[in-house]
């Protein structure tokens, strides 16, 4: 009831929202520095029969939120090119991306200063990745300067994700690529898909409801995600890290069971 009474209250107040995330990641950064913490987004289950992603051992933990990041890039070329992903918070995906991708340059934006810092020391031996601090609604990045725009899970913590659709189609150059994902409850992803679909020079190319393969990952990923929470988080802190693990039987995991949220992944072109 709590984390309802929460969400009604951020949906109503951008400044509280975006001041709330703010300080809620940079806690995470700052308090929880273990390099085995990486990612932080819910995952992608493949569909039955499906060929297995190939991983390097140091990535097979995290199997299920690679999966995620594969699925969102899905024939975006990125070999080569300059990419930026924005919200890219404890590092993992940007790392994936650069060493399996082969960019030219990627360059990971975040609000907080602390997951920053964060990740240059976890990263900082990933060649062509760099970490920057600064605002999804205003992107510190000169007009037309990267190839691909990468956002993962970060939006619902947005002031305005409007703003945010139009700094995108500011940063990528003509032609260039805007991969993007997350949940919200079905009337408000119909409202994004449309401020997404409306925003100058950016050109919606594809549009999936991932939810079903989102939900299967939190399935086969609680065990270790509760294995994880057991060793890093003080008891008293366990539940709240469970609900935003999304957790089996928590609130969250229930809302995608029952569509009261729904995931979604888009991919569109600048003009």
């Amino acid at each position: 009831m709590l984390i309802r009474i929460a969400v009604l209250a951020l949906d109503k107040s951008p400044f509280l929202r975006r001041l709330l995330w703010r300080w809620w990641y940079g806690r995470l950064a700052s308090k929880f520095t273990q390099r085995s913490w990486t990612f932080m987004n819910y995952g992608y289950e493949q569909e039955a029969g499906a060929a297995l992603l190939p991983l390097d051992p140091e990535d097979e933990p995290d199997r299920l939120c690679a999966q995620l990041y594969e699925q969102v890039v899905a024939g975006v070329g990125l070999r080569g090119r300059e990419v930026v992903e924005v919200g890219s918070g404890r590092g993992g995906g940007a790392s994936y991306l650069t060493r399996t991708h082969r960019p030219s340059r990627y360059t990971g934006i975040d609000y907080s200063a602390a997951a920053v810092k964060l990740c240059r020391g976890a990263h900082g031996s990933v060649a062509g990745l760099t970490f920057v601090t600064g605002d999804a609604e205003h992107l510190p990045l000169p007009d037309a300067s990267c190839d691909v725009v990468v956002n993962v899970e970060s939006s619902h913590c947005y002031g305005d994700v409007t703003k945010f659709f139009g700094e995108v189609a500011r940063v990528l150059r003509p032609g260039g690529h805007f991969a993007y994902a997350d949940f919200r409850s079905p009337a408000d992803m119909e409202k994004v898909a449309a401020q997404l679909a409306a925003t100058a020079g950016l050109h919606l190319t594809e549009h999936f409801d991932i939810t079903e393969r989102v939900l299967a990952a939190l399935t086969s990923d609680d065990a270790r995600k509760r294995r994880l929470i057991e060793e890093i988080v003080p008891p008293r802190l366990q539940h709240l890290f469970g609900e935003f693990a999304g957790l089996s039987g928590g609130q969250v995991f229930r809302a995608f069971g029952k569509r009261e949220m729904v995931y979604h992944r888009f991919q569109c072109r600048k003009s």
